[in-house]
């Protein structure tokens, strides 16, 4: 077959259109999405990513790059990948909240730190969180089926295909993805929730001590109490952790698929 304008033509729509989704769920999802990793081996990596999967992609419409139909293409393209980027970060971020509660409870709002993925300031708890959240994720192989899940979502949501249409990405599941949101603080909750209510007993017993001996200095006395039991709890609850994470876990990527119909 003799390359032709027209046949470049299309090699090149062909792999530019898949490239814009999975360019923008590669610069939002965890680990990858980070500061961490430059723009660069992202950019990379999403190229390699579409050279890979464009031949398997059933229909992928022609479509001029310097037309205006093409801009709807685009934001179709970026909306989509950026979407299913967005909740994968939910995911992690619901132990990062968790973190800071506990921490806020713990009187250890204090002892905070840069977090180098996102360049602001979050307790040190939320980093500890975070670190194990990674590593677990990454030792389940959760990268690869936070991949996998995702490029069903050339299948589902075509090229070009309708976007807020009943057979396509409809506002019922764009609400759904909205809806996470609040997931993600009810879950964090959930994590903290044991600690919040043993610093709670704490709390309680030292303001019943100062009532029957006002001359004891409770401040000075509850502050360092509330952070030993604190970290007990903690400690106890990281039994615990693992369970919840795959809880957690399986619930999104349970999600997604429910949307994909997969």
């Amino acid at each position: 077959m003799p390359f032709t304008e027209q046949v470049i033509f299309n090699w090149i729509a062909g792999h530019l259109w898949p490239l814009f989704r999975i360019a923008s769920f590669f610069m939002i999802i965890p680990i990858i999405g980070t500061q961490l990793v430059p723009a660069r081996i992202r950019l990379g990596l999403a190229l390699m990513t579409t050279i890979l999967i464009a031949p398997l992609i059933d229909v992928i419409p022609v479509v001029d790059p310097l037309s205006l139909s093409s801009i709807g293409v685009l934001i179709q393209q970026i909306f989509i990948g950026s979407t299913m980027g967005f909740m994968f970060v939910l995911f992690v971020q619901l132990f990062v909240v968790a973190g800071q509660i506990i921490a806020m409870q713990m009187g250890l709002g204090f002892a905070s730190m840069v977090d180098p993925t996102n360049g602001v300031s979050v307790p040190v708890l939320s980093q500890i969180f975070l670190i194990c959240v990674t590593l677990l994720f990454l030792a389940t192989n959760g990268h690869l089926v936070m991949i996998e899940v995702f490029l069903e979502s050339f299948r589902v949501w075509p090229i070009a295909g309708s976007l807020f249409t009943t057979d396509g990405f409809t506002p019922e599941i764009l609400w759904q993805m909205i809806h996470r949101i609040s997931w993600m603080f009810a879950s964090a909750l959930l994590v903290a929730l044991p600690v919040i209510t043993s610093v709670l007993v704490v709390n309680i017993s030292f303001g019943i001590m100062s009532r029957a001996s006002p001359q004891m200095n409770v401040f000075a006395l509850g502050f360092p109490i509330a952070q030993l039991f604190g970290m007990l709890i903690i400690w106890i609850g990281f039994v615990g952790f693992l369970p919840q994470f795959h809880r957690f876990t399986g619930d999104v990527f349970e999600f997604l698929r429910t949307i994909l119909g997969v």
